[in-house]
């Protein structure tokens, strides 16, 4: 395998990639109107795929409003990346709790309502 991603499909391009940039550090690595590939900085393989949702190579069956998935993203500071959503009038849906796992855990949907799980190990 040369690479994995996830596409987050959207009707609003730069609005949700401006969202993951700001809220996890994410830098492009290649965007358009219609796509725009998003790296993590400090470890090289990890991607995030914005695209609009109507594009011709998006098939009509997937252009609807996401549903049964929550992308998941371990960080070292749960409640700093709360804090981050929060400036950014993010859909909070679960506050940071510890979880019974080991984690500490926020739920957050991005803007084109992608229910996202922030977590990071409780110290």
């Amino acid at each position: 395998m040369l690479r994995q991603f996830t596409n987050i499909l959207t009707e609003e391009v730069a609005a949700t990639a401006a969202f993951y940039q700001q809220l996890l550090g994410l830098t492009p690595q290649f965007s358009s109107d219609w796509f725009v590939n998003l790296v993590d900085p400090e470890t090289p393989g990890l991607e995030l795929g914005i695209l609009n949702q109507t594009s011709d190579i998006v098939p009509a069956r997937a252009q609807k409003a996401p549903a049964g998935v929550i992308l998941t993203f371990v960080v070292a500071d749960c409640d700093a990346v709360y804090e981050r959503a929060r400036t950014l009038n993010a859909v909070i849906v679960e506050a940071p709790r510890d979880m019974a796992y080991g984690q500490r855990r926020m739920i957050l949907r991005d803007p084109a309502g992608t229910f996202v799980d922030i977590s990071s190990p409780v110290q």
